[in-house]
């Protein structure tokens, strides 16, 4: 199997999407939970939107999907440490030491 080439432009840009993405889906999310119509369907095509890049560039060459999967690490890791959004999105998590 070849070890495939890759552009560290797209690498990047597939991880930046990816992770805006994840981000992006949580305020979705929100907005869907608040019956907040027009802030869904906004939310809902910058979704897309990001997306699309991201796969388009990770169906065309697998080794994207790492840099997709660094996307989401990433996102999940900013949003847990972003202190303003933890109480507006949804109650405080528990600490997991507890």
């Amino acid at each position: 199997m070849d070890i495939p080439t890759f552009d560290p432009a797209i690498a990047a840009g597939v991880a930046l999407s990816t992770a805006v993405t994840d981000a992006v889906y949580v305020f979705f999310n929100a907005a869907v939970s608040e019956r907040r119509r027009v802030a869904a369907a906004s939310w809902s095509s910058v979704w897309y939107l990001l997306s699309a890049f991201a796969v388009i560039s990770y169906t065309s060459n697998w080794a994207y999907v790492l840099f997709a999967a660094l996307g989401g690490f990433l996102s999940i890791t900013a949003l847990d440490r972003v202190s303003p959004l933890k109480g507006a999105l949804g109650p405080a998590r528990k600490d997991r030491n507890e």
